[in-house]
C-alpha cells in the first residue's frame, strides 16, 4: 500500500510518499481502507513520534497521524459488532503505524459509526480532537451548566470543539483568540472573547469555575488567578508534559480512545449541536 513514511527525527523534510508493509487487522483490531486522516502539525515532536512505549527510540521509518476516517476492510479475531464496508471513525494507538496511509489498523473499542451528516473530511478532524475536548471539560473539568469556565486557543482544533461542548452543555463560555478569529469563536458558542493580543484576559475574568487550556506556557500561569476557590484548571499544551511545576503537571493530561464517547459525539454532530472545522486539504 502507498504511505506517508517518516525517514528520520529531523521533521518535515523526512516524510515520504512511499511503499509500506500491507496491513493485517490483529485479534481485536479492524483493517480500515483510509478516506480521510487528520493532521496534527506538532506531531512530529511528541514523545510517541520518537520513541516506543518502553521507551527505546523508534524504528524508522513510520507511518504518523492517529485519527481517521474510513470503511472497515477487515476483522481481526473476535471483532463482531461492525461489518465489512460500514463506514467509521476513530484513532488508533499512538505507537503504532499511523493512519497517512491507505489502510490502518484500530482497536474496535477505538472507533465507533461515522457521522452520518459529514464526510470523511471532516470526519477524520474530529476524533483526537473532540475526544481531548470532551474529556478535558466533562471528566478533569467536570463543567455544568451554569458554570463559568474560560477558554485558552478557542479557535484551534481542541478548543473549537471545547467552546462547542460547554456551550451546548449550557456553560457561560469566555475564550481567548486572536482578533482575527474572534467572530468565529462566537459563532461556535462563546459569550465573550478575549483579543489576547490585545489585552491581558485577567482583567476580564475573575472567578470562574474552570480554565481549559491549550496553550501551556506564560498563558497558563497566568490562568490560576482567574479560578474561584475550588475552581478548576486542566491543559493539554506539550509544553506542560514532564513539567517541574506540581500543579500544572497535575492539571495536565493525555486523550484516551472511547467508543462510547465517539459515539456520543457523532450523535451530537448528526443532530447539529457540533461542527467539526476543517483547516486545509491535502492529498495523501
Amino acid at each position: 500500500m502507498k504511505a506517508i513514511r517518516q525517514y528520520s527525527y529531523n521533521g518535515l523534510e523526512s516524510l515520504r510518499f512511499d511503499d509500506a508493509p500491507t496491513q493485517s487487522p490483529k485479534p481485536g483490531e479492524v483493517l480500515v481502507r483510509v478516506r480521510a486522516a487528520g493532521v496534527i502539525p506538532t506531531e512530529l515532536v511528541w514523545q510517541t513520534s520518537r520513541t516506543t512505549r518502553s521507551g527505546t527510540p523508534r524504528p524508522l521509518p513510520f507511518t504518523p497521524g492517529h485519527e481517521f476516517s474510513g470503511e472497515v476492510a477487515g476483522l481481526g479475531e473476535g471483532v463482531t459488532g461492525f461489518n465489512l464496508g460500514e463506514a467509521v471513525y476513530g484513532m488508533n494507538d499512538w505507537y503504532s503505524d499511523g493512519v497517512q496511509a491507505e489502510y490502518c489498523r484500530a482497536r474496535v473499542d477505538c472507533i465507533a459509526r461515522k457521522p452520518l451528516t459529514v464526510d470523511h473530511l471532516h470526519a477524520a478532524v474530529t476524533p483526537i480532537s473532540a475526544l481531548t475536548a470532551w474529556q478535558g471539560l466533562f471528566e478533569h473539568c467536570r463543567i455544568e451548566a451554569g458554570q463559568q469556565i474560560l477558554i485558552h486557543g478557542a479557535a484551534g482544533s481542541v478548543g473549537s470543539f471545547a467552546v462547542q461542548f460547554a456551550h451546548w452543555r449550557g456553560a457561560q463560555v469566555t475564550a481567548t483568540a486572536s482578533r482575527a478569529n474572534i467572530d468565529f469563536a462566537r459563532s461556535l458558542g462563546a459569550d465573550d472573547v478575549v483579543d489576547y493580543r490585545a489585552e491581558q484576559f485577567e482583567e476580564r475574568v475573575r472567578n470562574v469555575e474552570a480554565v481549559f487550556d491549550t496553550v501551556g506556557g506564560d498563558t497558563l500561569r497566568r490562568s490560576w488567578s482567574v479560578l474561584k476557590p475550588g475552581g478548576r484548571l486542566v491543559t493539554i499544551a506539550a509544553s506542560e508534559e514532564g513539567t517541574n511545576d506540581d500543579r500544572a503537571r497535575e492539571a495536565f493530561f493525555i486523550v484516551q480512545p472511547r467508543r462510547t464517547e465517539l459515539e456520543e459525539i457523532a450523535r451530537l454532530i448528526d443532530a447539529g449541536q457540533i461542527h467539526p472545522v476543517v483547516g486545509v486539504e491535502f492529498p495523501l
